[in-house]
């Protein structure tokens, strides 16, 4: 009985104290058209609290950033976009296994 209610009390604080991972998947107003474009957005938001990785495509117009949902919104993240002189439109904000399931989904169905 006691190592049940150890077991059941040490999975509850893990669930409490978790980081929630999303990935927020935006695109820039104006575009980004060349790596120095990309640098200086990764520069940037890498100051951002709770941001845990920075992903910049010039080919699909993205800006993919997994952060910790604790420590900062999607509102702060696109205010620290906006700046730098980017607007930006929220293409998707969804938890990390949300993500990537639908990434690996997309991979598969090539």
């Amino acid at each position: 009985m006691k190592q049940t209610l150890l077991i059941l009390l040490s999975s509850l604080l893990l669930m409490l104290g978790g980081k929630e991972l999303r990935v927020l998947v935006m695109t820039p107003t104006p575009q980004m058209h060349c790596e120095n474009c990309e640098n200086k957005i990764k520069k940037n938001l890498r100051f951002e609290k709770g941001i845990t990785k920075i992903e910049t495509s010039v080919k699909e117009q993205t800006v993919t950033v997994t952060y910790n949902a604790a420590k900062t919104t999607k509102e702060n993240i696109q205010s620290a976009m906006k700046k730098i002189g980017y607007d930006t439109k929220v293409l998707s904000d969804q938890s990390k296994a949300d993500y990537d399931k639908s990434k690996k989904q997309k991979k598969s169905t090539r």
